[in-house]
């Protein structure tokens, strides 16, 4: 029976003595801890070192090796020197193999997982190989080493910092003198002072962080309130070690260390083992050795949820002022607004549209039934539409990018386009191009809400029958149904309407999109028209679906009391004073979105945790961890709208409101356009009797 010895810096309340078999070899494995007390180990390892084929150092440092520092700590080499004549190890070799894998089986198990992510590592160094496997997903790396090592209140930012930091402490910090020194320092009550003055820094990057690459001892000091929501890379995940990181609320762990006989390893133990099954010394340990060990025990990373499955995404939605007005309540241009004339808020209104983009509102609280969870940030670009539409698209182009860039700092892995953003130029095609996230316009799920609400708008004025199977026994008609946007809405309502009229300039292609829409739906009615004049007055529903913005569409005059317009055009197709002529029929803009969860978000207008169909898509994409180029340009794809619906559906998403040119519609609104739309009824089938 060959014999591992691990003697350990920590506590001797965790030691053991355990017999077990590897590599078809029997191993008795010993732990004694020694309490932090250098010199106890010292003599522990003469004591032992007779006995024992291989020898672990637990709780030291390793000899780390940072780009092209080669680091020794004198107090691991101290007890190295104890055992001369037999294999004794930190277990780096093996550890470095198992902290980059349990980076590359995280990112390829849960699918982008670390883009773009903020990660805090405690010790740069000790999660140096860490750190350059997440670099290959993030730039957003921060290093406390300056803050652990001397007290400092700085984080290093790259790793290029870590390894000119590393190069120039290495020669001070890894002689033994100066070992002495700054621990002598660090017990002084000048040094205890300014950690105090300083210590808020580390807290607030730990509260800033969306990963935290340390060992479990180094994170005890921080709370649940720093700790909630966070993935931690740690190694030796014990069940009192979860029931901690429950307590923190911590979202997610992951866990590189080997298991065996039921309980986590230290590294160093099971490459001692290796080096007693396979009688070489570590230095003498290859790739191959480690591959067919990792292999034939099945060792892999841990991904653990000590509070049940939990993952949390990010992402960014940009948003800008939608007139002067908005401006005006923003401080503390209100009190400009107040004091000077309104030439001077023309300005203004000018001088913000170049005003560099800027957090609005952090997002927090959404939470998916499934348990997945995402954050984000509403970030504002200054542009009104007027500036926007004053300036040509590079001109907005460059403010979506600062906004992109700004995003990806802050750990977003997807961005979405609001407002006026997403239908400047190419719709968000170039943006998607130069841009460094994925980016959506939110158009599928904009559609899709419009026709959500006008369905839900028939069933509530109640003037069309709707079938158990939800689709109404009415006619529908698509205004510029051959559109990319007219035709996505014309193959959704051939499934919802019992009938519906397709009504566009070009005869060949309505005849193909009939065609098509009547073999994707079997029994569909499908009418096709040249304009909407003819059977305008026949219709329930209507969607005006065109690009002509500034063009008359339809004659709202001549449309029947009761009658949904949904309106999915942008620039909107029939103008508020139109609107203003018929109140007895139900003009629709838009179908705003009940986010699951308790959402916290500043106002953006709507009652609180709604929020509009584009946001809502760029959430939905962020829960389903769906990090792509979504919507794009102005043919938007049918089978995308269908798609962004039924993940929203599985998500918890729910129709919240339906709006108009005016902001939300009320019940006072739908009960006005029912009584309306039958007393102009009424006079009509009084006076249709047969005459004599």
């Amino acid at each position: 029976m060959k014999t591992v010895v691990s003697v350990s810096q920590g506590s001797g309340e965790y030691d053991y003595d355990i017999e077990t078999s590897f590599l078809g070899q029997p191993f008795r494995i010993i732990r004694i801890g020694t309490d932090g007390d250098l010199s106890r180990a010292e003599a522990v390892l003469e004591s032992v070192h007779p006995q024992a084929d291989a020898i672990g150092l637990s709780m030291v440092h390793d000899h780390y090796e940072v780009g092209r520092e080669q680091l020794e700590h004198p107090d691991t080499a101290r007890l190295e020197a104890c055992v001369p004549d037999k294999p004794v190890t930190t277990g780096a070799g093996l550890r470095a193999i198992l902290q980059e894998w349990a980076v590359r089986h995280t990112q390829s198990e849960l699918g982008h997982f670390f883009d773009n992510a903020r990660v805090l590592f405690l010790n740069g160094q000790a999660g140096y190989r860490i750190a350059r496997a997440l670099s290959e997903h993030t730039e957003n790396l921060f290093f406390a080493d300056p803050y652990t090592d001397f007290g400092v209140p700085r984080l290093l930012t790259s790793l290029k910092q870590l390894e000119t930091y590393t190069s120039l402490t290495a020669p001070i910090m890894f002689r033994p003198a100066a070992v002495k020194a700054v621990e002598t320092i660090l017990r002084t009550p000048l040094y205890r002072l300014g950690e105090n003055l300083v210590k808020g820094s580390l807290h607030h990057a730990v509260s800033e962080a969306h990963v935290i690459v340390a060992s479990i001892g180094d994170l005890e000091n921080f709370t649940a309130k720093e700790l909630d929501g966070k993935t931690v890379i740690t190694s030796r995940v014990t069940d009192a070690a979860m029931d901690w990181m429950r307590s923190r609320k911590v979202a997610m762990v992951v866990d590189y260390s080997p298991w065996l006989e039921g309980r986590p390893v230290g590294v160093n133990v099971m490459e001692a083992m290796i080096s007693a099954a396979l009688s070489r010394t570590p230095d003498q340990l290859g790739p191959d050795d480690y591959l067919d060990v990792i292999q034939s025990l099945q060792i892999e990373p841990r991904i653990l949820y000590p509070n049940g499955y939990r993952r949390v995404n990010r992402f960014a939605f940009v948003i800008h002022p939608l007139s002067q007005q908005y401006l005006t309540k923003t401080p503390p241009l209100d009190w400009v607004a107040n004091v000077s004339p309104p030439v001077v808020m023309n300005l203004v209104e000018k001088a913000i549209a170049y005003s560099p983009p800027f957090i609005y509102s952090k997002v927090s609280g959404i939470r998916s039934p499934n348990g997945d969870e995402v954050e984000g940030w509403l970030i504002t670009v200054g542009g009104t539409p007027r500036e926007i539409m004053a300036h040509g698209p590079e001109f907005t182009y460059a403010r979506l990018l600062q906004a992109a860039k700004l995003a990806k700092k802050l750990g977003a892995q997807i961005m979405g386009l609001g407002a006026f953003t997403k239908v400047v130029g190419d719709a968000g095609i170039t943006v998607a191009k130069r841009a460094p996230l994925p980016i959506t316009t939110g158009n599928s799920y904009s559609a899709s809400g419009a026709l959500w609400a006008a369905h839900d708008a028939m069933k509530k004025i109640g003037r069309v029958s709707i079938g158990p199977s939800g689709k109404a026994a009415g006619k529908a008609m698509v205004v510029g149904a051959t559109g990319a946007i007219g035709s996505v809405c014309a193959r959704l309502l051939a499934k919802a309407v019992d009938e519906i009229y397709l009504a566009a300039p070009e005869p060949a292609k309505l005849l193909a999109l009939k065609e098509s829409i009547e073999q994707e739906t079997p029994g569909a009615i499908v009418h096709v028209a040249g304009s909407a004049e003819r059977d305008l007055a026949d219709m329930d529903m209507i969607v005006t679906a065109t690009s002509g913005a500034g063009k008359r569409i339809l004659d709202i005059m001549k449309v029947k009391p009761g009658c949904v317009i949904t309106d999915v055009a942008r620039p909107l197709d029939i103008p508020a004073e139109d609107v203003a002529k018929r109140p007895d029929v139900l003009v629709i803009e838009s179908g705003e979105i009940q986010l699951p969860g308790e959402v916290h978000m500043k106002d953006i207008g709507l009652p609180k945790g709604i929020a509009y169909a584009c946001l809502a898509e760029t959430i939905v994409l962020a829960l389903e961890a769906r990090f792509e180029n979504f919507t794009l340009g102005r043919n938007i794809e049918w089978e995308k709208v269908r798609e962004i619906y039924k993940l929203g559906l599985k998500h918890g998403m729910k129709l919240a409101a339906i709006s108009g040119v005016n902001g939300v519609f009320t019940e006072e609104d739908f009960e006005r356009v029912r009584v309306l739309a039958a007393s102009e009824e009424a006079p009509q089938a009084e006076g249709s009797s047969t005459p004599a």
